[in-house]
This record gives C-alpha cells, sequence and structure tokens, in this order.
C-alpha cells in the first residue's frame, strides 16, 4: 500500500456501492450507455505506473457506473435474475475481504462448514431429500453440468464402463429424454460434457412448455441401455412446471437417471402456497438451482443437488497429492464441484438463510408471485394486449397488437420493448415463443412490491399506447391468448 489505508480503500468503495444502491430506484431501469461508449470509457494504453488506490476505485466508479444495468432496482424484470439483497451482498463483501480458497475443509475450516450447513439448510427449504450432496457452483449453468456429470457416470457405471476414468470412446450409447421448451443451458451442458446438444430425444410439449406425457411415454418405450431424463421446474417463459407425478415414475421404469433444471422455479418448493407446483420433484436423482434468483445472493451463487453422494464425488472429486486428504464424515467442498479454486460462496448463501428464514423466503416468493398476477391482470385489461400464459408463478409472458397479423403483432412487439427499455421506467426484454415475438417479465426482485409493479405496468401500457399511435394501427379489439 502507498498513500492508502485498507480502511480509506474500503470505505471509499462503500460510500459509491451506498450511494449507487441508495439511487437505484429513481433512476432509469436500463444502463445509461451502450456497450462502446463503455469501451471508450474504459480504452486507454496500459499504465506505464501505477496510480494510487482511491484515484483506481473512483475512476472505476465513473467509467463503469453508466453502463451498468439496473438489475439490483425494483423494475427490473429481465431474464429472471435476482435483486442482491444487501445482507448477502455484505457477506459477499466479507468473503472477498477474507480472500479464503475454498479447495478443501483443512484449508479454510470455516468457509466448508458454512457450505456444509447451508447445504442441509437448502435440502430442508426445499424439502428435497435430506442424503443429498450440495455442490456450490457459480449458478444453474454450471450446476446443470455437475448434476449431469453425475448421471454420466452413473449409468455408464450400471452398465459396467467407468466413464470418469475412461472417458466416452468404447462407451455404450446413453440417450436423454428432455423437453422441447428445456433450457439453453442444458443443451450446452449436455455438449460440454460429450453427449451432444443435438443428440438428444427431444419430446413434445404443451402450450405452457410442459412435456406431455404421452409422448414422454412413447419415448421412453423405445429407449434400450443407459438413459437420462431431464425435466424442469419453472419453464423460462411461463414459469410452468413438468408433471414429475407422472413422468418421474415412467422414466424409472426404464431405469433412467432424472435430473431436474429448476433454477428459480425450484424455489416454489419453500412457499407453501405453491409448492403444489412442484409436487412429486422430490423423486428425481439430481436438482440444479440458483442462489442468485430467489435467495437473493450476490452473483455467483448455485447449487448442484445429488441424491446419490457417492456418484457426485466420482464425477467431480480432484485429488493430487499436495491436497489433504479427506475422513470418514468429512465434507470436503471441491468434491462436489468442478473448481478447485473458487471463492467461499456459502457465507452468501448462509447469511441470507439466517436473515430471512423459512417463513421470510416463503413470503418473497409469494409476494413475487401475486405482483405478478396483479401486473398480469392490469395489462390483460388494456385492449391490444395479450397475456400469454397462465401466470402460475413469476413469469408474464406478454404480447402486443394480439389481434393483428401475425407479422404486424411482432413488428408491434418489438416497437413496443424497445420503447419501454428506452424510457427506463422499468425493464423487460424479449425473447421468441412458438415462432413469435414476445416480451418477457420476470418479477423475482426483493424489492419489488405491489406499488412497483403497478407504476411498470402503467409504464407498459403508456409505452403500448405510443407505440400503436406512432403506428397509426387500429386495434380491433383485444384477447387473452
Amino acid at each position: 500500500m502507498k498513500e492508502e489505508s485498507v480502511r480509506d480503500l474500503f470505505q471509499r468503495a462503500t460510500e459509491h456501492a451506498v450511494r449507487f444502491r441508495e439511487s437505484i430506484s429513481a433512476g432509469p431501469q436500463r444502463p445509461r450507455v451502450s456497450y462502446e461508449a463503455s469501451l471508450e470509457a474504459f480504452r486507454e494504453p496500459l499504465p506505464e505506473r501505477g496510480d494510487a488506490g482511491l484515484e483506481v476505485i473512483d475512476a472505476l466508479v465513473a467509467e463503469a457506473e453508466p453502463g451498468l444495468h439496473a438489475m439490483t432496482g425494483p423494475r427490473f424484470f429481465g431474464w429472471v435474475i435476482g435483486g442482491s439483497h444487501p445482507v448477502g451482498v455484505a457477506a459477499d463483501w466479507l468473503t472477498s475481504a477474507w480472500g479464503q480458497n475454498t479447495g478443501n475443509h483443512r484449508a479454510t475450516p470455516a468457509a466448508a462448514a458454512a457450505e456444509a450447513v447451508a447445504g442441509n439448510w437448502l435440502l430442508d427449504l426445499l424439502d428435497l431429500p435430506r442424503e443429498s450432496s450440495v455442490g456450490f457452483v457459480t449458478g444453474a449453468t454450471a450446476a446443470n453440468f455437475v448434476c449431469l456429470a453425475a448421471a454420466r457416470g452413473d449409468v455408464l457405471r450400471k452398465v459396467g464402463w467407468d466413464a470418469e476414468a475412461q472417458g466416452l470412446f468404447g462407451a455404450a450409447p446413453v440417450t436423454v429424454l428432455i423437453g422441447d421448451d428445456a433450457h439453453a443451458t442444458v443443451f450446452s451442458a449436455l455438449q460440454f460434457l460429450g453427449l451432444g446438444h443435438d443428440r438428444v430425444v427431444r419430446v413434445k410439449t404443451d402450450d405452457a412448455g410442459c412435456i406431455l406425457v404421452s409422448d414422454f411415454a412413447e419415448a421412453a418405450g423405445k429407449v434400450s441401455g443407459p438413459c437420462i431424463a431431464i425435466l424442469q421446474a419453472g419453464q423460462i417463459n411461463t414459469g410452468a412446471f413438468d408433471d414429475f407425478d407422472r413422468i418421474i415414475p415412467i422414466a424409472r421404469d426404464i431405469g433412467a437417471w432424472v435430473h431436474v433444471d429448476g433454477a428459480f422455479g425450484l424455489w416454489a418448493r419453500a412457499c407453501p402456497q405453491r409448492s403444489g407446483l412442484a409436487k412429486g420433484v422430490d423423486g428425481a436423482d439430481s436438482w440444479a438451482t440458483d442462489g442468485h434468483k430467489w435467495l437473493q445472493t450476490p452473483y455467483d451463487c448455485g447449487y448442484a443437488i445429488v441424491r446419490d453422494e457417492e456418484a457426485h464425488r466420482r464425477a467431480m472429486t480432484i485429488a493430487a497429492s499436495y491436497l489433504p486428504p479427506s475422513f470418514e464424515g468429512e465434507r470436503d467442498p471441491s468434491h462436489f464441484v468442478p473448481e478447485l479454486s473458487r471463492r467461499a460462496r456459502g457465507f452468501a448463501t448462509w447469511a441470507m438463510i439466517k436473515h430471512l428464514g423459512r417463513d421470510g423466503i416463503a413470503a418473497v416468493v409469494e409476494r413475487h408471485c401475486q405482483v405478478a398476477r396483479g401486473m398480469a391482470e392490469r395489462l390483460r385489461s388494456e385492449e391490444g394486449i395479450a397475456v400469454l400464459n397462465d401466470v402460475v408463478l413469476n413469469q408474464i409472458l406478454v404480447r402486443f397488437g394480439a389481434t393483428h397479423a401475425d407479422d404486424e403483432a411482432d413488428w408491434l412487439t418489438q416497437r413496443t420493448i424497445e420503447r419501454i427499455q428506452t424510457d427506463g421506467v422499468c425493464f423487460c426484454g424479449g425473447a421468441l415463443w412458438r415462432g413469435r415475438k414476445v416480451m418477457r417479465v420476470s418479477v423475482i426482485s426483493w424489492l419489488t412490491d405491489d406499488v412497483a409493479g403497478n407504476v411498470a405496468a402503467d409504464a407498459i401500457i403508456a409505452a403500448w399506447r405510443v407505440v400503436l399511435r406512432e403506428s397509426d394501427g387500429p386495434i380491433r379489439g383485444s384477447r387473452q391468448i
């Protein structure tokens, strides 16, 4: 350190962070500048001499803040991401300050212990088999990867092949049954594991994106050999859930490993009013979910949960002579994740569960579901706006100009999304659903309440009216699809 003390640097960073958070609600719910402008702000020759620490922190804030999104704001509804609750952020600051590498339980006993306890709390909250192991990873993408690695090893081991030792060369082919509307990151995980994102059996889905049970049964009946079935808790566009009670027994009959992608939807299990949506999901073999969604932890935080701890360990354990051995009954964090060097994610998870408690987590989930339903009702009451899904959770799927020709409605929807994002009162993103342009509204920030939902719904309607007026297109009535 040169001129500044640790206290000076941390205090300056704290002042900037507090100011940013305290002003997030009042500002536009979008970045103020584009990527190109941000790149120009950061671009400079490699420094020949270093600047003082306080100057660096101030420069970072000045150059970064205009290009930051309002992801921690109350009216951010894009991409199903939580709002990084201050308690979790404070715990994460300590995690960075402590600088612990959570590679194993001997190097950092406290970090390993926090993970062990928080992992057990998660199993209790989500009402999943208590014997399951939990790996603390970066997010649901990595969680799906870890769980499917355990699945790959297990189904091949049952036919006499050690995939961890021998790889896939010479192994029996693994059939993967997956819904047509599974999330893109699940297909990526299959790609990373050598199972291929296209070499799968895609099962037809209904209007909400749920696997059709009859089609799954038909596909399962054609399987011979190792099989992995991938189901979904919370479809990314509609929030819908596969029928676990009916599908999992079919998968069991053919000896398939059942994995559930529950990035945000699995948290319905923590809410008594919504837990029925995921009825039967505990019959699966593995589950992937995020902490930085409904638990509101800061990035990055996800959980790979596997019923068979040994299958989980075999897929992930990293061994080397310089690493301390594990003894029976000890939980080594590195045995359940692909990284050896990583941050201590368990601290923020422990802090958020400790802060909110079972009742608080349930209340947050239910509040967001109620806000989403209220917003949907407000939107569908406006002529020309269609809500395309049954709002069973926190997702709203919206199309503008619903009575217009499809191509015209696509254009009106895109223009309305652009108008909403430009106005900045709230932020919503676009997507394709059944080949047509839609807007997705994801209610999941801890700050979002009925007031924020009403303000956002009014802003969405106002943007739609402006687009319609500018397009000179008459409305011929409205309908809900």
